[in-house]
């Protein structure tokens, strides 16, 4: 993986950067949608490629061990070839989802041991074995495996984890050495900094991560309950310490107004689960605010979801009452346009920043557009 800055804007620390992977590029600042189980839900590749025009997506380490598991993946040649998508893919290390499972896992030096979700069954992520599934679904940046720890904790308990996480991190590294590839492309190893809301912490994370010398470095932790003001001072600590020639990606983040704000303090790469997981409940997010479809009002306006330019095609040939209608019917064609139309929205907005920052109009055109899509319409 190769990660190339083209521009930092002069009034903040926002970037423009190039990420070169052997499944193709990616133009930084970006947006990866989430795909948990081998699909972004509600919508097919070709429409992802074509109308959403997503340069890279996610997949869940987690739930892809446990369905369909390795032995299928490997069968198909990766998850790349499984779902029928060209481009870059990232895989989480599945440190999260532990994370969520409180009730149901147990954090040693060793990994963690955790019962699944789906039939209670025991298994055990560590280093090691964390990265070995991600060999195996074969994502072309794969995640160092961490304890991300709850909002809110003890100083001596995030400072522990984080300790923890440094020394997953050395037998993440080893690993990566000592293994290869099974598909005949490149990995390239993201660490990631914890420290939870503690300055030092973090300081203490980021030089620490920073000192490991990998392709990428990711920011995590975060979007777990703290408050904004907090997300964002901690994301502005991490951005002046993590390299600047490596990319910086901020882990669950998160609203649209969130990326332009971090994008601002200098991360490069974004994923959320807001824009999909939203669009089937009728939250639209747009440039003049955030729609609740399903809302009364909207059950007799017959103008276009969103007649943006940007807007997904979809979202500029139907109708606001057509969505509406859907939606209260629960029928399966409301969440396909909804996805598209966040998921483009997204897309739309990290590809425009991009264009701001080269052009230095990034700062008036955050600070105007940010208090709209915070709006609720």
């Amino acid at each position: 993986m190769q990660f190339d800055l083209q521009h930092t804007d002069s009034a903040t620390a926002a970037r423009a950067g190039t990420v070169t992977t052997d499944h193709g590029q990616i133009q930084t600042p970006i947006f990866m949608p989430v795909g948990t189980l081998g699909t972004v839900k509600a919508v097919h590749q070709r429409e992802l490629k074509e109308q959403v025009k997503a340069q890279i997506i996610l997949g869940n380490t987690y739930h892809l061990y446990l369905r369909p598991g390795t032995e299928v993946l490997e069968a198909a040649g990766g998850l790349h070839k499984f779902m029928q998508w060209g481009g870059p893919i990232l895989t989480d290390s599945g440190g999260y989802q532990v994370f969520s499972l409180a009730h149901r896992r147990k954090i040693t030096e060793e990994g963690a041991t955790f019962a699944s979700h789906i039939d209670g069954s025991k298994h055990l992520f560590s280093p090691e074995s964390s990265l070995g599934i991600q060999r195996s679904i074969g994502g072309d940046i794969v995640m160092a495996f961490d304890e991300c720890p709850p909002y809110p904790s003890t100083r001596k308990y995030t400072e522990d984890s984080m300790h923890l996480t440094h020394r997953w991190l050395e037998r993440c590294v080893t690993y990566m050495k000592e293994s290869t590839p099974l598909y005949g492309h490149g990995q390239a190893l993201f660490p990631i900094v914890q420290g939870g809301s503690y300055d030092d912490l973090r300081r203490q994370s980021c030089e620490f991560i920073a000192a490991r010398d990998q392709p990428g470095n990711a920011i995590g932790g975060l979007s777990v309950g703290e408050p904004i003001p907090d997300m964002y001072r901690i994301t502005e600590l991490c951005c002046e310490i993590l390299p600047k020639d490596k990319p910086r990606y901020l882990m669950g983040v998160g609203t649209p107004a969130n990326i332009l704000e971090c994008i601002a303090r200098g991360v490069d790469m974004f994923d959320c689960v807001l824009p999909s997981r939203n669009a089937r409940h009728g939250m639209l997010y747009t440039r003049d605010g955030i729609i609740n479809i399903r809302n009364a009002r909207w059950k007799n306006d017959h103008s276009p979801i969103d007649d943006h330019p940007e807007a997904a095609p979809t979202s500029q040939i139907h109708s606001k009452a057509y969505l509406c209608h859907l939606l209260r019917c629960n029928e399966l064609l409301a969440g396909q346009l909804s996805t598209l139309h966040n998921l483009t929205f997204y897309l739309s907005l990290v590809r425009e920043a991009r264009t701001r920052i080269l052009d230095g109009s990034f700062l008036t055109w955050k600070n105007d557009l940010v208090p709209n899509l915070e709006r609720k319409l």
